[in-house]
């Protein structure tokens, strides 16, 4: 059965910080390809400043096109809004049943995790691989990291975050170096963020 890491976000937009993670995961774990799933509609984030879903995709699908053992996939773009993970997780199961989906997630998300639709299935019946990341506030959900199927891997702690990127645009800063050079070409010369 193939192994397929599913890594969820805005990517408004995907930055090197992305493609770095993705990488480590790969390099050291068993799944065979890793997914961006690109998310429409984030039930808890704010949509105004997000770039249309195609957008997105667009350059999801350019920073990866020279990673063979990663894709951009819009699987939620044609599920109900907004997307909750185990809705999108049922779907692909039964679209790709030779497939074995893993969840990728950084720590911080750990805290939230009990208010997830489903929580309890989605974590027995995935596995879940945590990244680490530098938060605010406490570790309290933690004990999730007892859990037989949630593991914790020591990937680098990459400091970049897509808002911080989308204010630089705005304030006309240079990005180029944290964006996959696709991608800045992209959005150099749009009105994209600005």
């Amino acid at each position: 059965m193939k192994k397929i890491g599913l890594f969820f976000g805005s990517f408004n937009p995907i930055h090197i910080g992305h493609l770095i993670l993705g990488n480590y995961i790969l390099e050291h774990s068993d799944m065979e390809e890793l997914w961006f799933v690109v998310s429409p509609q984030n039930p808890f984030k704010d949509k105004k400043s997000l770039l249309k879903d195609h957008n997105r995709l667009d350059m999801v699908q350019l920073a990866v096109k020279n990673y063979p053992k990663m894709r951009a996939s819009n699987v939620e773009f044609a599920l109900p809004k907004p997307s909750y993970t185990i809705d999108t997780l049922t779907y692909l199961h039964e679209k790709h049943p030779e497939y074995s989906f893993s969840l990728i997630m950084g720590e911080d998300n750990l805290n939230g995790l009990s208010k997830w639709k489903n929580a309890e299935t989605l974590i027995k019946n995935h596995q879940i691989i945590v990244y680490p990341r530098t938060f605010e506030g406490e570790k309290k959900d933690h004990e999730y990291l007892q859990h037989e199927n949630i593991s914790l891997i020591n990937a680098p702690i990459v400091e970049i975050s897509a808002t911080e990127i989308r204010k630089m645009i705005k304030d006309g800063k240079n990005v180029r170096p944290m964006l996959p050079p696709e991608v800045f070409d992209y959005l150099d010369g749009s009105s994209f963020y600005k």
